[in-house]
């Protein structure tokens, strides 16, 4: 099983440490890598020096868009869907283990 640790640090500081469990047909963990980052730091660009974003809108936006990247692959959609069910199952049992350290202050 492949995995790919990963630190994730919140706007109050808090710390999420996380081994994801990656899909066994990834190609490249540090690509993986770096998309999250840049995900992560287009959320934040967005969120910051803006009206607040509530978490739930947050959430439902990047499930909005992972249906529609979803939807961009060229395959039959049971398997697109199944595939994205998979990854983002993978991903919250990942973050479920994950350890959290409340105690810093810094931003994400």
């Amino acid at each position: 099983m492949k995995t790919l640790p990963y630190r994730a640090v919140t706007s109050s500081g808090a710390v999420l440490d996380v081994s994801f469990e990656l899909h066994p047909e990834t190609v490249s963990p540090a690509r993986v890598a770096e998309l999250v980052s840049a995900v992560l730091n287009a959320i934040d660009a967005q969120v910051e020096g803006r009206p607040p974003a509530a978490n739930g809108d947050v959430l439902q936006a990047v499930a909005m868009a992972l249906a529609l990247r979803a939807g961009m692959l060229p395959a039959p959609r049971g398997l697109r869907e199944q595939l994205a069910r998979d990854v983002v199952e993978r991903a919250l049992e990942s973050v479920a283990g994950a350890s959290r350290d409340q105690a810093g202050v810094g931003h994400a």
